[in-house]
């Protein structure tokens, strides 16, 4: 007979021995993905290769990359760790970026040192704003959030495509674009050895988000919420009040990918910028163990996997759409490492007790 039994506590060597080989593994099946398709296996992942760290600028673009799938990635760890299944991570990109584009339109005029950091405030409380609505939802009126946070990804979406074909936000003589005008140049992140100011604000939110989880109340109760939510009520804590700040928190750090976006690469709103970074980022907190610094070195690959893709379709005859499967199936590898790691099969003989 078979039985599933858990595992007793394994190291970390263990766990990083595990998560290397899924993903070599992963790697392995797309070539054979590759392979099945017809594509030279060799030429494209060369490709890949060369347009993810080939040269400085191909390694710079890479970075630039990842910074939203940080934010986004980030954001899952945040709720996930918290046993709350946030799926609004794109909605909230979208968000975030809006409201700090409004708030562009308000600071017209004002210096960068003041109108940078206000238009990134902006965009973290409206992140933040849409994820507390889903926390209110599911604390008071017990509207299960996967359900509320992705129908509020199409709200979102769909009242950006309003504002921009054809409405208030539309650049001037451009409609078919789907665009805001150029934003001024006083709004533009930073640029810091060549890249823009949300790579060391990833870098912060990574190391902030660690400290949070592990050295915190807060931390504390996000770990109990995800553990025990029944015996982090009896231990006294307000748990709709933790929804609350989780939620707001997952929101904040989504809403900053679509405000890097804007501010650090586009210099505008556009839709087309913004779509399946949140998506994406739910793939890249899981592929991280839902740990920060796992969910950063995920972004950092998925990011050269990204700008890798578009050297490798112009170089072989592999499409890009070929990536989203990679990842998908480096999930999957992952996903199963995961449970490999903490249950084992066992095989008994019938009638043999535990």
């Amino acid at each position: 007979m078979i039985r599933i039994e858990r595992r007793a506590a394994t190291g970390w060597t263990d766990r990083l021995l595990a998560y290397v080989l899924a993903i070599a593994g992963g790697l392995a099946a797309s070539a054979l993905l590759m392979a099945v398709s017809g594509a030279d296996v060799v030429e494209g992942f060369s490709a890949l290769a060369e347009g993810a760290f080939g040269d400085t600028e191909a390694m710079r673009q890479s970075l630039i990359a990842a910074i939203p799938l940080a934010f986004t990635g980030l954001a899952t760890v945040a709720a996930f760790r918290a046993g709350i299944w946030n799926i609004g991570q794109e909605g909230q990109a979208f968000a975030g970026a809006m409201a700090g584009y409004w708030m562009s339109l308000q600071l017209a005029g004002v210096p960068g040192a003041v109108a940078v950091p206000l238009v990134l405030l902006a965009a973290v409380a409206g992140g933040a704003l849409l994820a507390m609505l889903a926390a209110w939802l599911r604390t008071r009126c017990a509207v299960n959030e996967i359900i509320s946070t992705m129908m509020m990804n199409y709200v979102v979406v769909y009242l950006l495509s309003y504002l921009l074909a054809g409405g208030p936000w539309t650049e001037a003589g451009s409609t078919a674009y789907h665009q805001t005008p150029l934003i001024a140049d006083s709004f533009h992140l930073p640029a810091l050895g060549g890249v823009h100011l949300g790579a060391v604000l990833a870098l912060a939110a990574t190391a902030g988000l660690a400290v949070l989880i592990g050295r915190t109340p807060l931390g504390f109760e996000l770990r109990g919420l995800g553990l025990n939510p029944t015996a982090l009520r009896f231990k006294g804590v307000d748990v709709g009040r933790t929804v609350l700040a989780v939620m707001a928190l997952s929101g904040g750090l989504a809403a900053l990918a679509g405000a890097s976006e804007v501010f650090g690469i586009n210099f505008r709103l556009r839709a087309g910028v913004i779509d399946g970074l949140g998506y994406t980022g739910i793939i890249v907190g899981m592929i991280g163990a839902l740990d920060p610094w796992g969910t950063l070195v995920t972004a950092l690959l998925f990011g050269a996997l990204a700008n890798g893709a578009l050297y490798m379709n112009v170089l072989s005859d592999i499409p890009s759409a070929l990536v989203p499967a990679m990842q998908g199936i480096l999930l999957l590898f992952v996903l199963g490492a995961s449970v490999l790691v903490r249950y084992r099969l066992c095989f008994r003989p019938v009638g043999e007790t535990a």
